[in-house]
């Protein structure tokens, strides 16, 4: 199929994207690495009238690495982050799950910022960004925000993004002294969707799992540490309210095991990897 005819905006300039967003408002769509949105429009998912697009707008287009974040703008493609030689060493959460993010091909045209704005309740930056509790930068004409990214993800696909906004950036905390990272992920073919994927972060005190893939968004929890007996229990118990359903690609049986073995395996992990 071909797509609804619409205008083509090539922002040359921040204030140019937002003005036309701040003019079309739900009529108007930001084109980044258009791994979602092109097939969206090709099938008529999507119909719009003016598409921005904010590739060539230079500000976006800059991972800024200092102190305790890693601040990747909305331009930025996913491949170009994956290849920083120090990203393991910044963040190993991040640099463990992005090679899981589809395949070459395509992150080399998606952008970070752009996995995050589509919000698929299986994608890997979603997940990793709640685990680490990072942030959304949005900009519009009328406001500057910086939103948590557990308070920015509001359901299935769906997001606190308005109209008028645009991701300006999305921000990944560096790694903490004595915590460990862990990631794992099972699909049925590597590059797909995950049927569950989990992310873990464990210091002396305390472990917190991400479980995406199963729930309407990533899901996060508090659980006991490895070696815990209380663990097991904790993990049944999350496995069951993220309140799985049958699909064609998995059953909410087999999503709920999924969740309390390589969940576990995943804090097993970052328990191993703590600094």
């Amino acid at each position: 199929m071909k797509p609804a005819p619409f205008d083509y905006v090539r922002a040359e300039s921040l204030d140019e994207a937002l003005d036309v967003l701040h003019r079309e408002g739900a009529n108007a769509r930001v084109l980044a690495g258009g791994q979602t949105l092109v097939p969206m429009l090709n099938m008529r998912v999507a119909q719009l009238r003016v598409i921005v697009d904010i590739m060539r707008v230079p500000e976006l287009n800059r991972i800024d690495d200092a102190g305790d974040k890693i601040r990747v703008g909305a331009a930025v493609r996913q491949f170009e982050l994956e290849r920083r030689s120090n990203l393991a060493s910044r963040q190993p959460l991040l640099a463990a799950a992005l090679p899981w993010i589809g395949h070459a091909q395509t992150r080399s045209r998606g952008t970070v910022c752009g996995s995050v704005a589509h919000a698929d309740p299986s994608a890997e930056l979603p997940l990793i960004l709640i685990a680490l509790g990072g942030e959304v930068e949005t900009r519009s004409q009328r406001q500057h925000r910086r939103i948590p990214a557990a308070a920015f993800f509001t359901g299935m696909m769906t997001t606190d993004l308005q109209d008028d906004e645009l991701i300006e950036a999305v921000s990944f905390p560096t790694v903490r002294a004595g915590a460990g990272y862990g990631f794992r992920e099972i699909a049925r073919r590597h590059g797909d969707f995950a049927i569950v994927a989990c992310a873990a972060v464990v210091d002396a005190r305390s472990a917190r799992l991400v479980v995406g893939g199963v729930a309407d968004r990533p899901m996060a929890r508090e659980v006991p540490l490895p070696g815990d007996p209380a663990l097991d229990d904790a993990l049944d118990a999350f496995a069951w309210d993220l309140d799985a359903r049958d699909d064609l690609h998995a059953t909410a049986a087999y999503r709920r095991q999924l969740v309390r073995r390589i969940g576990r395996q995943t804090l097993e992990e970052a328990t191993r990897c703590r600094g």
